[in-house]
């Protein structure tokens, strides 16, 4: 049984003010949890479970005094969820330890979201970078927040193995070498199927209504645009920025390999 201390407290953490006090998150589901629970177990706090799914997961749980275990009943647990249809656990980590080497902007593709403000867009963003093996993405301070209970769903448990880091904009950009390519997706830029493209370099990706910000345009260096089909016939004004970012993604990642 969960007592209604325990509910209550798994739900405040719904609020982002609640989560940046103590530190903590919430994930849900068996995917989630347990990708989570592959690389970061001594982040566990508390692991909330059906009967059915922890006698077939005991092997996953850490054995450490600083991780509770509770069993409950799927009544329990739909009160206890932040989803709408609980999915037979959740748990409560630790923030994860996602720190970006200075060196590693440098050396590799980074993705950048410059105040991205969906909740499905940046979990589904961080799972494309994932899929991708971009294994580093910095956000915007205005970018919502990582461990929104809605991001994490939406990652699919990508949370786990990519690093991700709050930055301001202007310190970004102080700190990343002068010569490292800049990339931004621009209606004026040029058409990326055309473009030579690097294996590092930051690749911006901007606000779902609004685009780049004034400032990550200024230093864009290398301006590119995912064209319509046929060019020239009239579509929609533009793509849904997580689609835009696979799109990216996928052509760097190809013309590298050529």
């Amino acid at each position: 049984m969960i007592s209604k201390n325990k509910i209550k407290y798994i739900h405040s953490l719904e609020n982002k003010k609640v989560r940046d006090s103590q530190g903590m998150f919430v994930a849900e589901g068996p995917k989630v949890v347990a990708d989570i629970l592959a690389l970061h177990k001594e982040k566990l706090r508390m692991l909330v479970g059906t009967k059915e799914w922890l006698d077939n997961n005991m092997k996953l749980i850490p054995k450490n005094a600083g991780c509770e275990i509770v069993e409950v009943t799927n009544e329990e647990l739909s009160k206890t969820s932040l989803l709408c249809h609980p999915q037979q656990v959740l748990a409560v980590f630790e923030k994860l330890n996602t720190q970006i080497d200075i060196n590693d902007i440098a050396k590799k593709l980074t993705l950048v979201t410059d105040g991205v403000q969906d909740p499905g867009n940046l979990g589904t963003i961080i799972r494309i970078a994932d899929w991708f093996g971009i294994e580093n993405i910095i956000c915007s301070t205005d970018t919502v927040d990582v461990y929104n209970p809605k991001v994490v769903q939406a990652t699919m448990g990508s949370l786990a193995r990519v690093n991700i880091t709050y930055m301001d904009m202007e310190k970004l950009f102080s700190i990343v070498p002068s010569d490292l390519p800049v990339y931004g997706t621009l209606l004026e830029g040029k058409n990326i199927y055309e473009q030579p493209l690097t294996d590092n370099g930051l690749i911006i990706m901007g606000n779902e209504g609004k685009g780049l910000s004034a400032l990550s345009r200024s230093k864009i260096t290398r301006a590119i645009r995912i064209p319509n089909y046929p060019e020239g016939r009239e579509t929609a004004d533009s793509l849904n920025v997580a689609v835009a970012t696979a799109i990216v993604a996928a052509e760097f990642r190809r013309s590298i390999k050529c």
